[in-house]
């Protein structure tokens, strides 16, 4: 499986970034997928996920309200659009199966960084 992540970025307060996710080696289909996240000194956190069909999202309470994840299973993709930035939300952002007894290798992420 490889998990390709990009769309990262610098980005003010208050301003949103979109970031991809290209997954090959499995039928994405098949699979639940989410985001992760690591900030600087902090644990990796699973941030959203969805269901295979895409009908069930869940979030975690920190981004709830800011963060839609979403997905293209033809085209296996795994989106993240993420509105009202806040400088906690600094870190690098990874996709991959929301389940850690499921979990693939991981990406290379890509960091999002929000300052003014």
């Amino acid at each position: 499986v490889q998990l390709v992540e990009s769309g990262g970025g610098l980005v003010q307060p208050g301003g949103s970034l979109t970031l991809s996710c290209v997954v090959s080696g499995i039928t994405l289909r098949n699979f639940n997928m989410g985001w992760y996240r690591q900030g600087p000194g902090k644990q990796r956190e699973l941030v959203a996920s969805i269901t295979v069909g895409g009908v069930k999202t869940e979030y975690a309470d920190s981004v709830k309200g800011r963060f839609t994840i979403s997905r293209d299973n033809t085209e296996n993709m795994v989106y993240l659009q993420m509105n009202g930035l806040k400088p906690e939300d600094t870190a690098v952002y990874y996709c991959n199966h929301p389940s850690p007894m499921s979990i693939f290798s991981w990406g290379q992420g890509t960091q999002v960084t929000v300052s003014s």
